[in-house]
């Protein structure tokens, strides 16, 4: 949203009831998502800077109650957020958001109990907003968008709702400005797809899209929610095997203990592993969960003593590590063979 030329005002923004108003995503693979992996990126913490001057008015089903969340992007090269924070402030009567992200810094400027305007109607009745400031280096994009992804979870897990990309059938709680357009209407705004397509290209090769954003809000979610699962019970099986990397590795994680069955879980860089597709690793524990799924204990190397959890899905053709005592019995049957034959002869 280009917070400099837009104009919704009240009465663009007039509910019926005389109140201010307003699916699965494909695994591809992402350079973004990947560097800021691989990089061990954190996310800023949100700083509360409520300014009392915003006007206060409840979502369609009440206070604190909004449907989910729209990420925008200023379309403002030369800005800063302190500065779209300054200029908000002054121009809100024709549009604002509730927070501004950019590579350092999420800043929480409007009560996200009450809506905003940034989206027209009837988008604002419903979805907490924010906006990301334009930035300029590969890895203040890269921050940035995991500043975006984390506090999208964030806010998803503060009120109680599920991730659901709203792409493709205008339903989720996770929206683009441009979804909002395209599904709910209001505005003609395309933020911040060609922003992230731009930027994507630019410092990684790639355009960046919504349903990569999306892969990465889901992960944020998932982590935050890991200490309010009841864990589930496991079996684990000593065993000696081996397996090659999968090239959908890139859509999982890695974990230091078996995810949803043990306590203190926690995320851990594919970077541990030096990963590649088709690259060999050691499988020496299998852990079931109880009517879930299957995941490896695997080391890098045989003798490696860095061990971590993935899912079963990571690894392809896994079977038995061939030991030297079957590689002698194996060698010693050749050579018995070839014996008997040249007796024969």
């Amino acid at each position: 949203m280009k917070m400099h030329k837009v104009v919704l005002t009240a009465l663009a923004v007039l509910g019926a009831t005389g109140v201010l108003a307003t699916s699965t995503t494909a695994n591809a693979s992402s350079k973004v998502n990947d560097y800021i992996s691989s990089k061990n990126i954190g996310h800023a913490k949100v700083t509360k800077s409520i300014w009392k001057g915003f006007p206060k008015y409840k979502y369609r089903h009440g206070k604190g109650k909004p449907e989910g969340v729209v990420v925008h992007e200023t379309a403002n090269p030369s800005s800063t957020l302190t500065n779209e924070v300054a200029y908000m402030k002054r121009n809100y009567q024709n549009a604002f958001v509730h927070s501004f992200v950019d590579a350092s810094k999420i800043v929480n400027i409007a009560n996200t109990d009450y809506l905003a305007w940034g989206v027209g109607y009837p988008g604002n009745a419903r979805f907490v907003q924010f906006e990301q400031v334009e930035v300029h280096s590969k890895k203040a994009f890269a921050k940035e968008v995991n500043n975006a992804a984390w506090y999208t979870a964030y806010l998803l897990n503060e009120y109680n709702l599920k991730p659901n990309d709203a792409a493709y059938d205008g339903k989720g709680t996770v929206w683009s400005h441009s979804s909002v357009a395209k599904k709910l209407g209001g505005s003609s705004h395309t933020d911040p797809i060609g922003y992230y397509a731009a930027n994507g290209r630019k410092y990684f090769g790639q355009k960046y899209t919504m349903a990569a954003f999306y892969q990465l809000v889901r992960q944020y979610y998932n982590d935050m929610n890991m200490s309010h699962v009841k864990l589930v019970s496991a079996t684990y099986t000593n065993v000696n095997k081996q397996g090659k990397l999968s090239k959908k590795y890139k859509n999982f994680r890695m974990y230091n203990k078996l995810k949803g069955a043990a306590k203190n879980v926690k995320k851990v860089s594919w970077s541990k592993i030096s990963p590649k597709v088709g690259k060999t690793y050691y499988i020496d524990q299998v852990g079931k969960k109880y009517k879930s799924t299957t995941w490896y204990r695997i080391r890098p190397s045989k003798n490696s003593k860095t061990r971590y959890w993935v899912y079963s899905g990571n690894l392809t053709g896994v079977k038995d590590v061939e030991t030297a005592t079957a590689t002698a019995t194996s060698a010693s049957a050749s050579s018995s063979s070839a014996s008997s034959s040249s007796s024969n002869n």
